[in-house]
């Protein structure tokens, strides 16, 4: 087969301003075999090895530089996928037949074929002249006037056309003579009918419509309202009613309401404009009575679910908070934990099991969710108060007006929580916001807790440091009814993840559920998402009055439970898949650096276990100091700009050069001083894109030096390589040959690791040579290990500074110079490291060496308190290298104790070899310990998450079969009452299908999560393997289509099942 060589294809990206151009290669390589990852990267960061124009930039992409491909053969193409234009591009292929769909629309206007509206559908008269708006109920055709009526006697909402010998007009049903009788089922005639009046209006789907309607007097027992409601028309008054809707349109809005937070005002204006759209007949103005009708049905369906028809003591029984729906995954006595849990010996339980009664509750104000003062109680009344989600009106109306004038004082960091509770304008608002101020707070907490069997409850609370002082001696305040019956010790208090970083350092660790013995993955911050999901209601809650209100949001708050419980299928799924890959990797990566570094301190590191244990024991309201904090050591601003200038003293050459001894080994330690010069040189001419003339004649200075050591290089090379160019190839014979005419840093040395093979290696130096070269670049990668460990360091001691005493331009701009130094350095070690691990792979090949000196990655170079960038965030890092000619490597720092992304963060390779026994590295110690920490936390954090969730999945499911056994017994509890046949068998099938839906959802919970639950079993047991890729697929649900993004697709918010632990909030 013919080799092709791969192709080098550059990129020219220009600057906004037009000033200035950077010019990129890509390789376009070569199809073969394929390359183990560490010769892939060896091959990318050193294809400069064998360029004409050599540089030590080796190919890296902080510092832009032209280069060679490595040597394949064959051109890999990939094939573009095959267009189909009806599929990816429908609306191309509808725009082709748009005419035609217009002319099938103005077809519908006439009468269609003479074959159809010449005879009735129904009786076959001739001359037919009526047809349904509704056309999906017959089907195209024309009536008479008797068979419409008969075939639309249970459709009074529909509406009807007329054809008046030009075209065709609306007509209503009642006005063509139809009438709805109550009391019989449909064609029996009523003894003692009693007509309607003649503006009775039923509001449905299709619109708002006029019906004639008679009641029944046969049985007097029935009232009015009753018979509506039997053909599913919810009346708006309790008596004499005039206006009903029908099930159907109460329930679409219901969902249009909570889904879209479509308010009654627009839905009711979207049907009376589906009346009536010219203004020619305004239908009657019905938009109160559907209000009325709305919240009618949302509180009785509240009490239907909730099982208050089937009981006996019926709705006046109904205790505070029981219409709220419950958390299936919160440890409930009697529902979803094991029985006798409550006789165990809790201080004699493991911890590991202790940590699964936990009970999380977390606590939000929401500043959006105001109220106007308009209406009244009395004009709009709390129907069912206290029995939803929220707390009885009047008990805390009576509460607060004895800490009218409480005032917070925070602190802390100024949350909205605390100074908009004190400080927003109030003026005219009955409500200003869900939550507000402590007192608030209390009372809607120890609400809560009522009747609660608690063992450990943490509370999430975004203002939990301020929140916490003072907690128990406010309890005093409330009702003793309301006190918990619990251990101060045992209630903990938690900042959610994503508000932790702005608070003061002191709160960050014993307020982090990052540090938290049991908190698995909690971030808190789920009351958030719940906020998002409400206050798109927030505009026309704001008008409403107290009940209309109250009703509104707990029907909200209901429909958001529910998706949530539905959509725990999903969720929990992928909460244990990702828990078990995750903490796997967590683990791996803390156990290699546990073990690096008891080889060098067990004793040491075993003191950092047992001062982490003992911390979290006493879940720190000691104030004991955090193995999670650094004992702060700032080096200042002077001592970093005198360490930078003693360096770049040493770096420039101007000093006395030190005679050696001739040599083998100081042959090969010129060449790598050489090498190293060469190198800082090469990086700093091309920092500086336009240089001084005193940076200038810098450069010459420095670039004279360098050719007198290369020339005494090649001197020396004489004696221990005298056959060197003999063995070099083409190329390699041009460079050797053409050395005087390009710069000194430019220039190759040839030493032993650059020549092509083994053979040749040996055949071109002296005997022993390539061993010492190969000994000398260990000690070179492992130099250059320790300084990167130590620029990185100083990188972060510098950033810590900075964000603490430097204010204003000046000092921030000198800031922001020395920083880029230090970047610099740390830029030239990395190049440093990866140049001397190229060697060595020429030198030994691949071997056990590579245990200690890994392949370095971008990602890798990043300092203890740093992590790994995301995709996204490397993709913009990589945009911005075309228009920098040095760039920050490694990741983004977390400053602090706490920061985002904290619980997935790993620790970078280069660390575990770090050494811990050097007296004047106490920083480092520090630094080491300060990690080792929160390594052991975050895979401690992991591991809990599996047990968690592992739990909370066996409660979910011991819940639904609970709540079926529960219905069951509902189905006969109303048996012996005094309640008719219909009404019985009503509760019995209500009861019935209630009770087979939560087996059947059990039933397909169990089988969804077997597979899944053996995962998180085997990842406990230290079954599963480093790195695992779990997939799990979850039958029944539809995947979404790649090419779901067609111009008229508006995306939404998804359906609950991307709610848990976002990478945001960590």
């Amino acid at each position: 087969m013919h080799a092709h060589e791969a192709h080098i294809a550059e990129v020219v990206s220009v600057s906004s301003s037009g000033r200035t151009a950077t010019t990129r290669a890509h390789i376009i390589e070569a199809s073969g075999p394929s390359v183990p990852a560490y010769e892939a990267e060896d091959l990318a960061t050193n294809v400069a090895a064998e360029s004409f124009d050599f540089s030590y930039d080796l190919g890296d992409t902080g510092l832009p530089a032209e280069v060679q491909p490595p040597e394949t053969d064959g051109i890999e193409l990939t094939a573009k996928r095959k267009v189909y234009e009806n599929s990816d591009y429908p609306m191309k292929t509808w725009a082709k037949h748009q005419g035609e769909y217009l002319d099938e629309m103005l077809r519908l206007e006439g009468r269609g074929y003479a074959a159809i509206y010449s005879m009735c559908l129904g009786c076959g008269g001739v001359s037919p002249t009526f047809r349904c708006m509704q056309q999906t109920c017959y089907g195209p055709g024309l009536y008479c006037q008797a068979c419409l009526l008969t075939q639309h006697a249970c459709l009074p909402t529909h509406w009807v056309e007329e054809w008046n010998g030009r075209f065709f007009e609306r007509r209503e049903l009642a006005a063509l003579g139809l009438v709805v009788q109550l009391g019989h089922p449909s064609g029996f005639a009523c003894g003692a009918p009693v007509r309607a009046s003649k503006e009775f209006c039923v509001i449905d789907v299709t619109g708002i419509h006029k019906v004639n309607v008679n009641f029944c007097l046969c049985d007097s027992k029935v009232e009015r309202r009753q018979q509506l409601m039997r053909v599913c028309w919810w009346p708006a008054t309790a008596r004499d009613p005039q206006t009903c809707a029908t099930f159907g349109v109460i329930r679409l809005f219901q969902l249009l309401n909570c889904l879209g937070k479509v308010s009654a005002h627009d839905f009711l204006r979207s049907l009376e404009l589906l009346t009536n759209n010219d203004g020619l007949s305004r239908p009657t103005q019905r938009r109160r009575a559907f209000r009325h009708i709305v919240r009618q049905y949302r509180t009785t369906l509240m009490m239907k679910r909730a099982g208050r028809g089937h009981a006996l003591s019926g709705i006046g029984g109904t205790a505070q908070g029981e219409l709220a729906l419950r958390c299936r995954a919160c440890p409930q006595p009697g529902r979803n934990l094991p029985e006798g849990w409550d006789r165990i010996n809790w201080a004699e339980m493991p911890e590991d099991l202790r940590y699964k009664y936990f009970l999380f509750l977390a606590q939000d104000c929401n500043f959006r969710l105001i109220n106007r003062n308009v209406s009244s109680e009395a004009k709009d009344p709390i129907v069912g108060d206290g029995l939803g989600y929220f707390v009885n009106h009047e008990e805390y109306a009576k509460y607060l007006r004895a800490h009218v004038s409480e005032e917070e004082i925070s602190t802390c960091s100024g949350f909205q929580a605390m100074f908009l509770a004190n400080r927003k304008r109030v003026k005219g608002l009955r409500t200003t916001g869900l939550g507000e101020r402590q007192c608030n707070m209390d009372f809607i907490l120890f609400s809560a807790l009522l009747n609660t069997l608690i063992f450990y409850l943490i509370l999430s609370y975004d203002i939990a440091c301020q929140y916490s002082k003072h907690f128990w001696t406010r309890m005093e305040s409330l009702p003793a009814a309301m006190h918990l019956v619990v251990e101060q010790a045992r209630v903990w208090f938690k900042i959610p993840n994503f508000h932790l970083p702005p608070h003061k350092p002191p709160c960050h660790s014993p307020y982090s559920f990052h540090y938290m013995w049991g908190a698995g993955r909690t971030h808190g911050e789920t009351v958030e998402q719940n906020w998002e999901f409400t206050n798109g209601a927030a505009a026309s809650t704001k008008m409403m009055g107290l009940g209309t209100r109250a009703a509104t949001l707990e029907d909200l708050f209901g429909f958001h439970n529910w998706r949530r419980l539905v959509s725990w299928r999903g969720i929990f799924t992928k909460r244990m898949g990702e828990n078990v890959k995750e903490g796997q990797v967590h683990r791996d990566a803390f156990e290699a650096f546990d073990a690096a570094l008891r080889e060098v301190a067990p004793e040491l590191v075993e003191g950092w276990k047992e001062w982490v244990n003992e911390w979290e024991s006493r879940q720190h309201t000691d104030g004991a100091e955090s193995p999670f904090e650094l004992k702060e050591r700032v080096t200042s601003m002077r001592d970093i700009r005198l360490k930078l200038a003693k360096e770049e003293l040493l770096r420039s050459g101007e000093g006395v050069e030190v005679e050696r001894e001739d040599t083998p080994s100081t042959f090969i330690i010129m060449g790598l001083e050489i090498e190293e010069t060469q190198r800082n040189l090469a990086v700093d001419v091309k920092a500086l894109a336009n240089p001084t003339d005193v940076q200038t004649v810098g450069f010459l200075k420095r670039r004279a030096v360098l050719t007198k050591r290369i020339r005494a290089f090649r001197k020396l090379q004489r004696t221990y390589m005298p056959k060197v160019r003999r063995f070099l190839n083409a190329t390699q014979r041009a460079l050797w040959d053409s050395e005087a005419e390009r710069e000194p840093e430019a220039v190759r040395l040839f030493m032993p690791s650059e020549m092509g093979d083994k053979t040749k290696r040996e055949k071109a130096c002296a005997v022993g040579l390539a061993e010492v070269e190969a000994e000398l670049r260990v000690g070179e990668a492992r130099e250059a290990l320790e300084e990167l460990r130590q620029g990185l360091r100083t990188r972060t001691m510098t950033n810590r500074y900075r964000l603490r005493h430097c204010t204003g331009q000046r000092l921030l701009t000198r800031g922001q110079g020395i920083l880029r130094q230090i970047n610099v350095k740390i830029h030239k070690t990395k190049l440093r490291y990866r140049y001397a691990r190229h060697a060595l792979t020429r030198l030994k090949e691949h071997g056990p060496w590579e245990r200690e000196l890994k392949v370095l990655e971008e990602s890798d170079v990043r300092a203890l308190n740093e992590r790994a960038l995301t995709e996204e965030e490397a993709a913009q890092r990589r945009g911005v290298h075309d228009y920098k000619e040095i760039g920050e490597e490694g990741g983004i720092a977390a400053l602090g104790a706490v920061a985002l992304g904290e619980g997935r963060r790993t620790l970078s390779w280069i660390w575990y070899t770090a050494k811990t026994t050097e007296p004047d590295e106490a920083e480092l110690v520090e630094a080491l310990r300060v990690e080792w920490c929160k390594a052991y936390a975050r895979m401690n954090r992991w591991h809990e998450d599996v047990v968690l969730v592992e739990e909370e999945m066996r409660r979910t499911i011991e819940y639904g079969y609970w709540s079926a056994y529960e219905w069951l017994a509902r189905s006969t509890e109303r048996a012996n009452s005094e309640v008719s046949e219909e009404l019985q068998e009503g509760l019995m099938v209500y009861a019935l299908e209630q009770a087979d839906r939560e087996n059947r959802t059990c039933a397909k919970l169990t089988a969804d999560w077997s597979k899944i639950r053996e995962k998180g079993r085997a990842y406990l047991a230290k079954e599963t393997m480093g790195g695992e890729h779990v997939v799990v697929s979850i039958e029944g649900e539809e995947e979404e289509d790649d090419d779901d993004s067609d111009g008229d697709d508006e995306e939404g918010p998804p359906d609950y099942e991307d709610e848990g632990d976002d990478e945001v909030m960590e």
